[in-house]
């Protein structure tokens, strides 16, 4: 591997991470709380540990997919841990697992926390939390590509951070990659910014309506507030986030060609009409059943159970109720929401529709042939266009693997912490499908601080695995990815 090269982005990421401390703080600054020091003491522990990588290791730019692999995982790991050390500075939290855990929930776009009280931690503080969704939503070495020279191999680097899906609905849709990460991040930011408009014509202070768009359009989940989006109660709010919770879930791609009025793309994308078809039946499902217990009234009903299949299945996890007190068949409905994910080339984690567009479409081709037509050849289509066969095996990989982690994660856990079963498997299916808040112990009404160090970097690397669609963070344990 080119470790010179290595140190010299990772170098980079370490420069750009600290920057982008500046909005905290401000943020502090304004509020006049004490935690000005502490962010900015690590601002500049993190620029000076980074500059020297970069300054020394500059000249070196080759980049090949075993390198990219290598800083996908390794730089979400340094990154975490260096933005942890406000937390630990200031004594909001002062373990350094709980730290780690805190700001790779924030990173990867899950949303868990260890904070039993979020209300308490100063202004500057929260708003870095948030933060931490806004630059691991886009996926943070996608900004850092933006920085990197012409030539280096960035595109590496994204296909190492990018999932499965990706390949399949070839989101590179640019010729050249650094040009592909500016309008990304540009339809990202813009996004934020008009859910940020919405949020304070209704009402929201502009602090919470940046948090919570943060945690929105990321699909992440962080709130201020410790009730989350309930603390407000409030109709408007949940409309507008359960919208951009949507497009949020939306493959990135499909924004690209809207603004370019490439319509016509939009209306043959396969994965986009499942992707619209599986949230209605599940928000219409869940907002029956409530309606049909006399949980809420019908409106009510709609409104509650839409937020929050819409929350689960965008792997975003804000909540406005307590779920867990629903009936069991809405809970149900819930947890299989879990498994589902939203659209591939999207900010969302999860499984993702295209994989089950193409299990199923694989499934129904297998019965044709077996029991039907067994001399034809019958052809899987997505976007009108037939896919390799080979896509479709790392489809039905990429789910027998994540069905794998769940079971075996929720086995290590009972183990470690001797926690329920229920509970268990919540917390490794809410950290490896990176949704946050589950079922059980770790349900919308508590928190993981509960949990063991080793429960917790354990979990910790399962929101890695999910944030990385498992491949790029599974494959550094494979021996022969260390020989030459």
């Amino acid at each position: 591997m080119n470790y010179n090269t290595i140190a010299n982005v990772l170098g980079k990421l370490l420069i750009v991470t600290g920057c982008s401390m500046v909005f905290p703080l401000i943020c502090s600054l304004y509020y006049q709380e004490n935690d000005l020091n502490a962010i900015g003491i690590t601002a500049i522990i993190t620029i000076g540990l980074g500059y020297p990588l970069w300054r020394f290791f500059r000249r070196y730019n080759d980049l090949n997919i075993k390198d990219g692999f290598f800083i996908a995982f390794f730089g979400w790991i340094l990154i975490s841990a260096v933005s942890g050390l406000p937390f630990m500075i200031h004594g909001s939290i002062p373990s350094f697992t709980d730290a780690f855990f805190e700001m790779m929930s924030g990173y990867t776009t899950s949303g868990a926390t260890i904070l039993t009280d979020i209300e308490v931690v100063p202004h500057g503080l929260l708003f870095w939390r948030s933060q931490t969704h806004l630059l691991g939503g886009m996926g943070f070495l996608t900004l850092t590509i933006i920085f990197l020279p012409h030539g280096m191999g960035g595109v590496r680097i994204f296909r190492a951070e990018s999932s499965p899906g990706q390949v399949i609905t070839k989101e590179k849709f640019i010729p050249r990659n650094r040009d592909t990460m500016i309008w990304l991040w540009g339809i990202y930011i813009t996004l934020n910014i008009l859910e940020t408009l919405l949020l304070c014509l209704g009402g929201m202070s502009i602090f919470d309506s940046l948090c919570h768009s943060f945690g929105t359009v990321s699909t992440s989940g962080y709130s201020p507030w410790n009730a989350s989006i309930g603390h407000y109660d409030n109709a408007y709010f949940d409309w507008v986030i359960i919208l951009f919770m949507f497009l949020g879930g939306m493959t990135f791609m499909l924004f690209y060609h809207m603004a370019q009025g490439n319509w016509g793309i939009v209306k043959i994308n396969t994965e986009f009409r499942w992707y619209v078809g599986v949230m209605l039946f599940f928000c219409a499902m869940v907002s029956w059943i409530l309606w049909k217990e006399n949980t809420y009234g019908l409106i009510d009903s709609i409104r509650y159970g839409t937020f929050q299949v819409t929350s689960i299945l965008t792997t975003t996890g804000f909540t406005t109720a307590d779920y867990e007190q629903w009936p069991q068949a809405a809970q149900m409905f819930l947890y299989a929401v879990c498994f589902v994910g939203a659209c591939a080339g999207s900010t969302t984690s999860g499984i993702k529709i295209v994989h089950y567009v193409l299990i199923c479409k694989f499934g129904i081709a297998a019965i044709k042939r077996i029991f039907f037509r067994p001399m034809a050849v019958v052809s899987i289509r997505l976007n009108q266009r037939p896919v390799d066969p080979q896509i479709i095996y790392l489809s039905v990989c990429y789910f027998i693997v994540n069905i794998f982690l769940v079971l075996g994660g929720g086995c290590f856990m009972t183990l470690v912490d001797q926690m329920d079963y229920t509970t268990a498997m919540s917390s490794v299916v809410s950290t490896l499908m990176n949704i946050g808040p589950g079922f059980g112990g770790v349900g919308p009404s508590k928190n993981y601080a509960f949990i063991s160090d080793a429960g917790k970097w354990f979990l910790s690397w399962n929101m890695l695995v999910g944030r990385l669609e498992m491949f790029s963070a599974l494959v550094i344990f494979y021996p022969s990815f260390w020989r030459k």
